[in-house]
């Protein structure tokens, strides 16, 4: 038997997809992902998703989708998470290609249907911005996971949608999905992160990680990105809701919008139409600028001496965790020193780790 989760907007989604696989089935259950090898800047240098022409050790599933396997390398510059994931995890992460645009990511489920012939098809996005309508001021990153909604929307199968940790991703907030939210499926346990633990230390996705604390009791208010966007983290953080497609589609107007385009250059036009920007352009200004940021040498006194000052100014404005993305940025480091950066401080300062997250204490501990 065979399960399949797609992961609507890829990066940490196919993470959570992990997670609930055996919160939902079962510890030994190992379904498909399906997700798109598309993560920020820190990771992957290059704007925009990656396809299967910028890997090399892909295996092919069908003519049009691959297995991403420990074993396979993005082609640098570009970046990606995926081969470690494949190594980390046991389930099988199949690479969504958005390139050819909805009607290239409907041909991809239907061939992947076709051959795994799956016992159950869940649809899973982490923080509820699959329910955007578009016009939010709050939506920065709807294209991903319109496309997918999209593209599931056509397929001749039942597929449920899922949507974890609504209003973790710091786009949506609760109250404005509340409404749309079919019956909690699941809630999270901190049992239920254990498989993806070891995941959690590296990969540096803020909604999954944020899902993860939840769920592992985190309460407080979580400071996430460059923009520093403040999420509740709250009850309903670990919740997982049901939703109903039909409703998500007719909420969606980027995912009717983008229904029959045949490249991600449609895609992003339509996104500029109805949300009037395309995250990929954000993605391509932001990389120009990190272009010409010099690199920095991670001292640990000056890290830890403007840690304080950040700290100080998180505390005024009510926060309690941040991520170590978010720390990375703000004392703007390279997202190459990410890694090291949170090495720093939970050697320095281990009672103020409160993993996945860090956590803003009233003094440095």
């Amino acid at each position: 038997m065979t399960r399949l989760i797609v992961a609507a907007g890829g990066g940490g989604d196919a993470v959570a997809a992990a997670m609930l696989d055996a919160a939902l089935y079962g510890d030994d259950d190992q379904a498909v992902i399906l997700t798109y090898a598309w993560d920020r800047l820190l990771v992957d240098p290059i704007p925009g998703p990656r396809g299967a022409d910028d890997f090399t050790g892909l295996e092919p599933i069908t003519p049009t989708v691959w297995a991403v396997p420990a074993e396979a390398h993005p082609i640098p510059p570009a970046g990606s998470t995926l081969p470690r994931l494949a190594a980390d995890l046991p389930h099988t992460f199949a690479l969504l290609d958005p390139h050819h645009g909805a009607e290239g990511v409907t041909r991809q489920l239907e061939e992947l249907l076709s051959h795994l012939k799956p016992e159950s098809i869940d649809l899973l996005d982490v923080g509820g911005d699959i329910l955007a309508r578009g016009n939010e001021p709050t939506l920065k990153s709807p294209l991903a996971d319109a496309l997918t909604l999209a593209a599931c929307c056509q397929v001749d199968a039942h597929i449920r949608l899922l949507v974890a940790g609504p209003g973790l991703d710091g786009e949506l907030p609760f109250e404005d999905l509340r409404g749309v939210l079919g019956p909690t499926v699941h809630t999270l346990t901190a049992k239920d992160t254990e498989p993806v633990s070891s995941v959690l230390e590296w990969h540096p996705s803020e909604a999954t990680g944020m899902l993860a604390a939840t769920a592992r009791g985190v309460r407080g208010t979580c400071e996430v990105r460059d923009a520093g966007l403040p999420v509740p983290l709250t009850d309903e953080g670990p919740t997982v809701h049901q939703v109903d497609m039909d409703e998500a589609l007719s909420r969606n107007e980027l995912a009717r919008a983008i229904a029959t385009t045949t490249s991600l250059d449609e895609v992003e036009t339509c996104s500029r139409e109805v949300c009037g920007y395309s995250e990929i352009d954000y993605e391509r200004n932001k990389a120009s600028w990190l272009k010409e940021q010099q690199p920095t040498e991670l001292n640990p006194k000056a890290v830890l001496a403007e840690l304080d000052h950040f700290e100080a100014s998180a505390r005024s404005r009510g926060v309690t965790h941040t991520t170590f993305r978010h720390i990375t940025e703000a004392l703007n480091l390279n997202g190459n020193q990410r890694q090291d950066l949170r090495e720093l401080l939970i050697n320095s300062r281990p009672k103020q780790c409160d993993a996945p997250l860090w956590r803003i204490t009233t003094a440095p501990e």
